[in-house]
């Protein structure tokens, strides 16, 4: 255990921390948030396909007192009844086609007494993100064909708004909107398909695709179990490196000196040296290792012996005094 004392200094015991609360996060947070999106796309899938083939129902075999199951989501029904007048609502920041679009809701009061939210379909904005005016829903009863959609829930902070006039909300959430408009509405919507009565642009159903999530949650999941493998090597290479640095200074330490050989003679025995005169006959030791100049020449031949003259060479310089 004493060579994982390291692991107790503080860098390794952030990295440590960072790499838990990372894998953790992977476990917990990030997977199942793209598994459950794939999930859920996958059961709105299943229940397009059913929806699709299948023959409208009446809607009053499906609501009953307290709304619409959530598996009678996408359902295709019939509900007949009347539109309130004067109770328009619509939903801020949609997009429809790729292009900015206000979705129109429309509650419709049913035969057997329920109010229900009805969702018309789509306008769009005029001069920027500015409303448009809203058509207004026919009078007098009316049989309309939809699907059943349920609530999406809100969010604090989104609270609905009145502006230039008009109710807008952010959420269509039958809760939120009944208390906004003050009319108790049954729970869901229905959303109208083309070329009803009151109907508008027609929103088109969602393609049922299941999308990149099923990949995102298996990735999230190898993610989480990297890194604390990662974290595993790190460790593995830093007690290896000090393997190698406790070896290096073993073999250090038992490493001697190597000695002279015998046949080394010692400092003391060698002979010394005799001192060179620095100066012998005008010149220095190093003066043998030089090149002579011209000076250097005339000097030498000044001082070589002079040649003896001859007999008429003596008299001439007796005579002129060279002598």
């Amino acid at each position: 255990m004493g060579r994982l004392k390291f692991l107790l200094r503080p860098g390794w015991l952030a990295l440590a921390a960072v790499v838990a609360g990372f894998a953790f996060m992977c476990f917990t947070v990030l997977a199942p948030w793209q598994l459950g999106k794939n999930t859920r796309t996958s059961e709105r899938n299943t229940l397009l396909e059913e929806s699709i083939d299948a023959d409208a129902v009446p809607i009053d075999s499906l609501i009953g007192g307290t709304g619409p199951a959530p598996q009678d989501e996408w359902r295709k029904v019939l509900a007949t009844g009347t539109y309130v007048p004067d109770t328009d609502v619509l939903v801020r920041l949609r997009s429809v086609g790729d292009a900015p679009a206000y979705e129109v809701l429309t509650p419709l009061t049913l035969t057997d007494g329920q109010t229900m939210l009805v969702n018309r379909g789509y306008v769009r904005p005029v001069q920027g993100t500015q409303a448009p005016p809203i058509p207004p829903a026919p009078s007098g009863p009316v049989t309309v064909e939809g699907r059943i959609r349920m609530s999406e829930g809100t969010v604090p902070g989104k609270d609905p708004i009145t502006e230039s006039g008009t109710r807008q909300v952010y959420f269509i959430d039958s809760g939120q909107v009944g208390a906004f408009i003050g009319t108790d509405l049954v729970n869901g919507y229905l959303q109208l398909d083309d070329g009803q009565p009151g109907g508008l642009g027609t929103i088109p159903l969602p393609q049922m695709d299941s999308g990149p999530y099923l990949s995102y949650g298996l990735q999230w999941l190898a993610f989480g179990i990297m890194a604390p493998l990662g974290l595993a090597y790190f460790v593995r290479a830093e007690l290896r490196e000090r393997r190698k640095a406790r070896e290096n200074a073993v073999g250090g330490a038992a490493a001697t000196p190597e000695t002279a050989p015998d046949d080394i003679p010692a400092v003391s025995d060698i002979p010394a040296v005799p001192d060179v005169p620095a100066v012998v006959d005008g010149t220095t030791p190093d003066d043998e290792f030089r090149l002579p100049t011209k000076r250097t020449l005339r000097r030498k031949k000044s001082d070589a012996p002079a040649a003896p003259l001859s007999a008429s060479e003596a008299k001439l310089a007796d005579r002129y005094g060279k002598r």
